[in-house]
């Protein structure tokens, strides 16, 4: 088991994000908001909740009339540092982490 430490010795743990549940999510943006690391985006969901594509920042992405709604989505999970930002701000609790200890490298 590897011991994790902040800057100053003190004990921590990271916790990852591995998932978010496109059921609850609604897409507000907040997790990715104070993500700094661009570990998740958001993507179109069509009305069967199939995923359409990831919606692109400043383009105003239709899918040709499929767009039902917007969920965020976790496309680049190795970026993620374990900060639990995200969580924090979360309205929905909608994502899945995983502390380091318990996740495979």
């Amino acid at each position: 088991m590897t011991d994790y430490t902040t800057r100053d010795g003190s004990a921590w743990m990271p916790e990852y994000l591995v998932s978010i549940n496109g059921e609850t999510c609604i897409g507000c943006g907040r997790c990715f908001k104070v993500c700094s690391r661009e570990v998740m985006h958001l993507y179109g969901v069509d009305d069967e909740g199939e995923i359409l594509g990831k919606c692109e920042e400043g383009e105003d992405e239709d899918f040709d009339g499929e767009l039902n709604r917007m969920i965020m989505v976790v496309d680049e999970a190795g970026n993620c540092v374990g900060c639990g930002a995200c969580a924090r701000v979360c309205p929905k609790a909608c994502q899945t982490h995983v502390a380091a200890d318990k996740i495979a490298a």
